[in-house]
């Protein structure tokens, strides 16, 4: 094998970060055979691979004059393209035939799929949502509406970044929509007008027990599928909003009741993870009269500091606040959040609607897994845009095939049995790394986290620049297979725990 094959999985993976995933890309219109590059590099990105082998085709590409490459308009060096597809010729394209039917029944309203937008600016007026609709999304979630209407702030948004990833977490201070009640009432009745098939749900948000009711009434007479009560939002300008609500159980409960008393519709509260246990005031929202639940909304935060100003991003005139932190960094905390609700005795079987770091098909899978009925994504289209919607809907259907689910049904809550106490784990095996020689670099990044971070279990010889294993001192942790930066570290099967008195061996 190559030294390039043994590194295809990597390569391709960066080549695929590396892209700027252009609007309108230079590459797919330079392409001379109509083939859609730009469509197969962004299915690497989003872990899609088989529907993105369908954009291209392997015999044709290795042989072309790599047009495509030429039209890149990256700032360094041209994604590798016409070497990505050269790399996929043992695998396989995704089969159309016999697709996994996504559709779902969520608080009794049939969904054509479980992707939403949730309630954001991504969802905020009637162009932009009947765009997403058109593209695919099986429904949305309106931006938060309610008697106030806010004056927001410039700039408003700030992201974390790591080792030249743009956006590994998003800090925001936006709050409900900025448009006048009458004028969000009326988006979201032609919404649900010119798109009767799909799911209108209308986010509200009161000031008084009077307002919930108000609105609940109004967005029902309006059209909208389902209510979702906005208990959740870390930055509200008034007091007695948002998150302040969500950490009160009385509130949550009789705002509920007040939300209820206006409409017959399905309600979700949505959960602010802004505290230890959500499942609270999720089971304050149930007695309320709630059907579902909604979680997580965002995190209170601060992303950081500038330090020439000592004023946090996004800064106003030099001042900032804490606000709603969203994206990849908070798909961990999310789950666990679903997992306590899904998994709680008297909130098994409530409908649950998860959102938190979802950017592909495989963090949906997983969100279901946990016991979601439906998906809501915000963070990730507002770095790539509702397009990402595609590989969510041709990922997790060829998933379901490929696993022989016959419905999301199936997959829904079947992880939570793997989630248990930590005092029932086994502590009596483990499982030693394995180090792959053939890809092995010899950087020594594996010693490094082990001697500074570890147990001092890898010695490295700089002679043949190659580590050398102690089982004597691992204990199986496998932060050397963390770190390793070519995937040359992998486990192996689990075995009873040594004694002490095995000797140094090279693996």
């Amino acid at each position: 094998m190559s030294a390039d094959k043994k590194y295809a999985e990597l390569f391709l993976a960066q080549e695929a970060a590396k892209c700027l995933l252009c609007h309108g890309a230079p590459c797919t219109d330079a392409c001379r055979e109509g083939l859609r590059p730009s469509d197969f590099v962004r299915s690497v990105r989003f872990e899609n691979l088989s529907a993105g082998l369908k954009a291209v085709k392997t015999e044709t590409c290795r042989s072309c004059d790599a047009a495509c490459e030429k039209a890149c308009i990256h700032y360094d060096v041209p994604v590798k393209i016409q070497k990505m597809v050269s790399f996929t010729e043992t695998e396989t394209a995704a089969d159309d035939a016999g697709v996994s039917d996504l559709s779902i029944e969520f608080c009794g309203v049939q969904c054509e799929n479980p992707f939403f937008l949730s309630s954001s600016i991504v969802a905020s007026n009637y162009e932009m949502c009947a765009k997403a609709l058109r593209a695919g999304w099986g429904g949305i979630v309106f931006k938060t509406i309610g008697f106030l209407q806010p004056e927001e702030v410039s700039p408003r948004f700030d992201a974390t970044r790591k080792e030249g990833t743009p956006f590994i977490g998003f800090r925001n201070l936006e709050q409900i929509a900025e448009h006048s009640l009458k004028e969000n009432l009326e988006y979201i009745r032609r919404l649900k007008q010119d798109f009767p098939e799909k799911i209108i749900v209308a986010s509200i948000m009161g000031q008084t027990e009077e307002e919930w009711t108000e609105l609940a009434r109004a967005v029902t007479e309006v059209g909208a599928d389902i209510i979702e009560c906005n208990f959740s939002c870390p930055h509200m300008s008034a007091q007695g909003l948002g998150s302040d609500v969500g950490q009160n159980t009385e509130l949550v409960k009789r705002y509920t009741e007040y939300t209820r008393k206006g409409t017959h519709l399905p309600i979700l509260a949505k959960m602010t993870p802004n505290l230890g246990n959500m499942e609270l005031p999720a089971l304050a929202a149930m007695e309320g009269g709630a059907d579902g639940i909604a979680a997580i909304n965002t995190l209170k935060s601060i992303s950081g500091i500038h330090l020439d100003n000592m004023a946090p991003p996004p800064h106003i005139n030099g001042k900032s606040a804490i606000s709603g932190y969203s994206g990849k960094a908070v798909k961990p905390i999310a789950l666990r959040f679903i997992h306590d609700i899904a998994s709680h005795e008297q909130l098994k079987g409530v409908p649950v609607s998860g959102m938190g770091g979802i950017e592909t098909w495989q963090d949906a899978a997983e969100f279901i897994a946990l016991g979601c009925g439906n998906i809501q994504i915000t963070t990730a289209v507002m770095q790539y845009g509702y397009r990402i919607i595609d590989d969510l809907i041709s990922g997790l259907s060829g998933f379901l095939k490929r696993k022989g689910y016959r419905s999301l049904t199936e997959l829904r809550g079947s992880a939570l049995e793997s989630i248990v106490n930590p005092d029932t784990l086994d502590r009596k095996t483990m499982e030693y790394p394995v180090f792959q020689k053939a890809r092995c670099v010899g950087c020594g990044r594996c010693y490094i986290s082990c001697q500074d971070a570890g147990h001092q279990a890898i010695s490295f010889d700089k002679t043949v620049r190659k580590p050398m294993l102690s089982a004597k001192n691992c204990v199986g942790c496998h932060l050397c297979l963390l770190v390793c930066p070519c995937n040359a570290i992998e486990r192996s099967r689990r075995v009873n725990k040594p004694d002490s008195t095995k000797k140094s061996v090279q693996v």
